[in-house]
């Protein structure tokens, strides 16, 4: 969707009205994550590696005693360790991004009208 400016000189009422239906705001948000969206979504987006599943298909054989290579808690530990510090990065630039929109969305604008 593309965002449509109208100058407020009263004779694009109708299209305002139109294009206000779509965009009901006018605030910028590039975040990917909210607050309850944030672990569900980034776990599946983790997953989507091919190394993240790799390590975690190793946790699920070591968990049936009959393949059990090494003690489970040593084969977790490298998935834990890369799933935390992707997150935690994920974490710090999502909020980095949800800082710089407030700064954008609270700036003073001018509208130009004839």
């Amino acid at each position: 969707k593309w965002r449509i400016v109208l100058p407020d000189n009263g004779r694009q009422w109708t299209d305002w009205k139109q294009a206000s239906m779509f965009y009901s705001g006018n605030r910028i948000q590039t975040t990917k994550y909210t607050w309850l969206t944030f672990l569900p979504q980034n776990l599946f987006e983790q997953f989507n590696r091919l190394g993240n599943l790799y390590f975690f298909f190793m946790v699920v054989l070591n968990q049936f005693p009959q393949v059990e290579d090494f003690h489970r808690e040593i084969t977790m530990l490298p998935l834990v360790v890369v799933l935390l510090a992707s997150m935690i990065k994920d974490a710090i630039e999502d909020y980095r991004k949800y800082q710089y929109d407030k700064t954008i969305n609270f700036t003073k604008t001018r509208v130009y009208d004839k």
